[in-house]
């Protein structure tokens, strides 16, 4: 049997007020999507997110005390985090972008 025979589409119907819809599709345009295609993704993309929130940890005594050893220790500065941060944002600085 070929692959195309074995799938199977569940369709999904919504209302949805007309500025939503053209969020959607411009939000679609903009990623050179379908509507159907960027709405399925964000769906899936929220639906993960979901369930991995809910998702339980499990680790051993050891890698539990290891893990907050960790945490626990004092922060290191990362040297190109702090020079970044001291560099003046590009809106006080007059900056524009070429068009």
């Amino acid at each position: 049997m070929s692959r195309a025979q074995d799938r199977k589409d569940y369709p999904i119907s919504m209302r949805l007020p007309e500025a939503d819809v053209a969020m959607i599709d411009r939000a679609a345009a903009l990623k050179g999507r379908s509507r159907t295609d960027f709405v399925r993704e964000a769906a899936v993309r929220a639906a993960e997110v979901a369930v991995m929130e809910q998702h339980l940890i499990r680790m051993s005594e050891v890698g539990f005390a290891n893990f907050m050893e960790i945490l626990a220790a004092p922060a290191e500065a990362v040297p190109e985090i702090v020079e970044l941060s001291k560099r003046p944002a590009p809106w006080e600085t007059g900056y524009k972008p070429r068009p």
